[in-house]
């Protein structure tokens, strides 16, 4: 992985508010993409050591500059683990604003992937994904980078 990609793909800080940073003037967007219960594929069921087949929040999401996607993200949230957060009424907010106000977060360490997401079109050279907690609640999030990134940043292909 070069070095610019890495700052990018191994950062454990909020990745929307860097990508306000570097998107500098142009407009930030969290366009919501889906928003269900339903059943997390058994690698995210294992991710978040859940039995296969069990009810989850799911959310997909890209995240935008200018209207041009520049990462997808899903999440996946056990509903047994919710505890009353109300995740569905985010809309087209930022969850890592949410997350990341949480003062006991913990962060599982960043799994890295070359694969595209397996919920969206667009292909990118990196994905990754971890596990935040707060409490008693746990979400597996994923983020894809995408080539639109890449070539809006200047970025090398990989």
């Amino acid at each position: 992985m070069s070095p610019a990609w890495w700052a990018w793909v191994a950062t454990r800080d909020s990745l929307t508010a860097r990508l306000i940073d570097a998107g500098a003037e142009r407009s930030f967007r969290v366009r919501l993409l889906a928003q269900r219960l339903g059943q997390p594929s058994l690698d995210e069921a294992k991710a978040l050591g859940q039995p296969h087949g069990r009810l989850a929040w799911l959310r997909e999401v890209a995240l935008c500059l200018d209207e041009r996607p520049w990462v997808v993200a899903r999440s996946v949230a056990p509903l047994a683990q919710l505890r009353g957060q109300r995740l569905e009424r985010l809309g087209e907010r930022s969850l890592g604003n949410w997350l990341f106000r949480q003062p006991d977060l913990e962060r599982s360490p960043i799994e890295v992937t070359t694969a595209s997401a397996p919920f969206h079109p667009l292909d990118g050279p990196w994905g990754r994904r971890s596990v935040f907690r707060h409490g008693r609640f746990a979400v597996l999030v994923q983020e894809f980078f995408l080539d639109q990134m890449a070539d809006d940043l200047a970025l090398p292909s990989r």
